[in-house]
């Protein structure tokens, strides 16, 4: 499996990844919780081990953000703190599973299978936004009631786009998103891209979808309310 932990304690950090590595998993480690937010919206993991208290974005509000975005990945939540109503509002928030620190690794690690073999029966999430919609699942996009006929590379750009709506997506994310490779900022390759996917999904439409944030990159706007 590959595991995205993202902690802030060193010493659990450290043992964490060291431990998954050692069972054969992949391990990402991620100190902040902006940071592994970023990780775990621009990758794809087969399940979070997400502390509570963080530095940059609290545990809790890494969780909601993924979910608002229709990331479906287990997650299993830690904390120094074991209350009852903060379990709640863990689970409520939409963890899959709930560890009190300290704790066993080899618990967790069981937990963490437990909760990826249940994540297998979940229906996989669509995006949307506005009349665009995404499915994960059967990987077709549709806009205004009409499909588009995507590329593996389009679909990984625009689902990484729409992942952000509102928020600017830089070009160096999306080449690692892409092809998982540092950005050398030295070739056009995401222009080339971003114009072939803008001339599919806004084929017959008044309205582009992708906007060019000059110096930055790409960012589609959540129209919702005034429509595509």
């Amino acid at each position: 499996m590959d595991l995205l932990v993202v902690e802030d304690d060193r010493v659990i950090g450290n043992a964490l990844r060291q431990g998954f590595s050692e069972a054969g998993h992949g391990c990402v480690w991620a100190k902040q919780g902006d940071r592994g937010l970023t990780l775990a919206t621009s990758q794809q993991f087969d399940a979070i081990v997400l502390d509570i208290m963080l530095p940059g974005m609290s545990g809790l509000d890494v969780l909601r953000n993924l979910r608002s975005q229709g990331i479906r990945c287990p997650v299993i939540l830690l904390t120094a703190l074991g209350s009852v109503e903060e379990r709640v509002e863990g689970l409520n928030a939409g963890a899959d599973d709930y560890m009190v620190k300290p704790f066993a690794l080899a618990e967790l690690m069981a937990r963490i299978e437990a909760v990826c073999r249940r994540s297998v029966t979940r229906p996989a999430a669509t995006l949307r936004l506005g009349e665009l919609s995404l499915d994960l699942a059967t990987r077709r996009v549709r806009r205004g009631g009409e499909e588009v006929e995507l590329t593996p590379t389009e679909f990984s750009l625009l689902e990484l786009l729409m992942r952000h709506a509102g928020q600017v997506v830089t070009r160096k994310m999306l080449c690692e998103h892409l092809w998982n490779s540092d950005w050398e900022g030295t070739t056009n390759v995401i222009e080339v891209h971003v114009n072939r996917l803008r001339g599919k999904i806004d084929r017959n439409q008044d309205e582009s979808l992708i906007e060019t944030v000059r110096g930055r990159g790409y960012m589609v706007r959540d129209r919702r309310d005034s429509g595509f």
